[in-house]
């Protein structure tokens, strides 16, 4: 799954080089700038499907331009998972997630943009050694929290589009690098975007 990552990402590098024009970069990087807020559902997939519930998500995030059709990407979500094994000795756990990437903007298939990066999670179990004993014996994890990272990859599209908002749906699939296995993700929410300038 991550060659495959990293092909679609030089693919989509090479066709975003191959539009540009013989404008410099720094005709476009920061033309452009948005803050966005975000929210909707988690789902989890592969062994996280009998480790956690599906949860909602919540968060912000910066785009800038970079090139003509290429926007850089800043992301910040929180999510609060269940467990699904009542002998679970902790109550959830807290994830906030970080992404940065690029959106890459196709005239033939607009209103929709591609999108891919790099992501990095930071969990906490939410626990209270007090209530709960035996947190620490073997196979308890989280209490000192975690941080992975992983890529994303993500399908935007804009509904409605006006001078300095837009309103749409983000569609995001995740894969954090956790051994022994990989923890994939589906994000889907709506956005709403204004323009800085």
């Amino acid at each position: 799954m991550n060659k495959l990552f990293f092909i679609i990402l030089g693919f989509l590098v090479a066709i975003s080089l191959a539009q540009a024009d013989s404008t410099k970069v720094e005709d476009w990087a920061f033309s452009h700038a948005a803050v966005s807020i975000e929210g909707g559902e988690v789902y989890p997939f592969g062994d996280l499907i009998d480790a956690v519930y599906n949860t909602y998500y919540g968060g912000f995030g910066f785009r800038y331009s970079y090139w003509e059709n290429v926007d850089g990407v800043v992301m910040f979500h929180y999510s609060y998972f269940e467990p699904r094994p009542k002998e679970v000795v902790y109550d959830g756990v807290h994830q906030f997630m970080g992404k940065v990437g690029l959106d890459w903007r196709f005239k033939v298939i607009e209103p929709v943009v591609l999108g891919g990066g790099f992501a990095c999670n930071w969990t906490r179990a939410d626990y209270e050694e007090k209530e709960k004993p035996g947190f620490n014996e073997p196979g308890g994890t989280l209490t000192d929290n975690e941080t992975e990272f992983g890529w994303y990859a993500r399908l935007r599209v804009d509904f409605i589009k006006l001078e300095k908002y837009r309103v749409g749906l983000n569609v995001m699939w995740e894969e954090i690098w956790t051994l022994p296995k990989r923890s994939d993700m589906l994000y889907a929410g709506f956005y709403i975007e204004r323009s800085l300038w």
